[in-house]
């Protein structure tokens, strides 16, 4: 259950850094990547293994 719970807040923990950092980055930078401000959530979400 704690391995669980550990899991679930690294989880967490890489989706929120993911998206933090994202949201840094200018229109200009997220444009130059292909990304969108739309879609940082479901990137950042791929990105912790969701």
């Amino acid at each position: 259950m704690l391995d669980n719970v550990v899991k679930n807040y690294r989880q967490w923990r890489h989706f929120r850094d993911t998206v933090d950092e994202l949201n840094r980055l200018s229109n200009r930078d997220l444009n130059d990547l292909g990304i969108s401000r739309a879609d940082i959530t479901a990137i950042a979400r791929d990105a912790a293994g969701r």
